[in-house]
């Protein structure tokens, strides 16, 4: 009988967040983007905890709640609740270098989840996307890499296709 380690186990949840990263910055809709980032969260969060990664575990949950509130208000203090609440979540399981990566990734995120339009939600992702990048390959996790390549990736393209070659088209 095969049986899967607790490390191939999260690395098979981040697969599947894989597919719901990509989907999310192919859809231009910020509903649509953020709820598939809910998703994924869901599966980034565990895959964190099986790696006995506690901030980022944790912050990948606080990251759950806020994509979901972000899709009905976009409201400035909430953001500022959240990056408060992400700072006391990594306070409180800090464990170093890769705490502090995550916590700020996460801010930077939080920024993006709680802008108006998907132009400047993309760019703040990036950014807080790149944190997590970092993060991942110095916590070992090679697929959680490839996804937060991945999602930088598909982020790119889809912001080329709805603002770059979308105005190459209109002028």
């Amino acid at each position: 009988m095969f049986e899967l380690s607790t490390f191939m186990l999260s690395q098979c949840l981040v697969a599947v967040a894989i597919i719901f990263d990509l989907l999310s910055f192919q859809c231009q809709s910020r509903k649509h983007i953020l709820s598939c980032l809910v998703i994924a969260g869901l599966f980034i969060s565990a895959h964190f905890f099986l790696l006995s990664q506690w901030t980022a575990a944790s912050l990948m949950l606080l990251a759950v709640s806020r994509y979901l509130i972000s899709i009905f208000t976009q409201a400035k203090t909430l953001a500022y609740v959240f990056m408060a609440m992400a700072v006391f979540v990594s306070m409180i399981t800090f464990t170093g270098p890769l705490s502090l990566l995550s916590c700020i990734g996460s801010c930077l995120q939080t920024k993006a989840a709680f802008c108006q339009q998907d132009k400047a939600l993309r760019l703040w992702m990036i950014i807080g996307t790149s944190f997590w990048l970092t993060h991942n390959a110095l916590a070992q996790s090679p697929t959680a890499v490839l996804m937060e390549a991945l999602f930088i990736s598909s982020n790119l393209i889809g912001y080329y296709r709805f603002y770059i070659a979308k105005q190459s088209v209109t002028h």
